[in-house]
This record gives C-alpha cells, sequence and structure tokens, in this order.
C-alpha cells in the first residue's frame, strides 16, 4: 500500500515537473507573436472625428495633412442667444424674472469622421 501512495506521488511530481517545462518552451514563440501583434497595429488606420460650428471650417488643415473624409454630417445648432422682454412693460434690467433667452443665430454644425 506504501509503495502505491509513493508511486503516485512520483507520478503528481513529475506531471507538474513537465508543465512547468512546457510552458517555458512556449516562451520564445509568445514573444514573436508579440512583435508582429505590435506591427499589425502599427499598420492600422487612425480615425478622428472633428466639428466645426457656426461658419467654423478648419478641414482644410486636416485635408493637406493626410487625412481622408469618411464620413460627413450637418446638423441645425444655435450659434448665439438673445435676451428678450416677456412682456411690453417688462423691465429687464429691475425684474429678472421676465426675461427670456431666445436664439438669436442658427447655425449649421458639421461633423467630420476622419482617417489616416
Amino acid at each position: 500500500m506504501n509503495i502505491i501512495k509513493q508511486f503516485s506521488r512520483i507520478i503528481l511530481i513529475t506531471i507538474f515537473l513537465t508543465s512547468c517545462r512546457t510552458s517555458i518552451n512556449k516562451e520564445y514563440p509568445l514573444k514573436n507573436l508579440e512583435e508582429n501583434f505590435n506591427e499589425k497595429s502599427n499598420l492600422e488606420k487612425k480615425r478622428m472625428e472633428i466639428k466645426f460650428s457656426c461658419g467654423e471650417n478648419g478641414i482644410s488643415e486636416y485635408l493637406d495633412d493626410g487625412w481622408k473624409i469618411l464620413k460627413e454630417d450637418s446638423l441645425e445648432k444655435v450659434c448665439t442667444w438673445k435676451s428678450v422682454p416677456a412682456t411690453k412693460d417688462c423691465n429687464m434690467e429691475k425684474d429678472k424674472g421676465c426675461k427670456i433667452t431666445k436664439p438669436d443665430k442658427i447655425g449649421e454644425e458639421k461633423i467630420y469622421l476622419l482617417e489616416k
């Protein structure tokens, strides 16, 4: 019975030792895979989203730098706001509760999705 227990212990120890050796041998291929992964990530294209609103337009700077437009969207946007009295006899300086804020100028916001 003692011999069976010792034999089973020896088998367990050899299994543990051989598993450690295989993981050590696998380290070298993992380094090569990491290098290949880094090379692929450098080859991937970069993407960026930029927004210009109310007459601003700086997209030509990005196009000159080598960026390409993938997608272009435009939305209506309020550029400036103005305060107006709620009634004719309202004094906005004395009574702040009668002041209403309304959109003054409405412009366009352009959203670009760029890729390099």
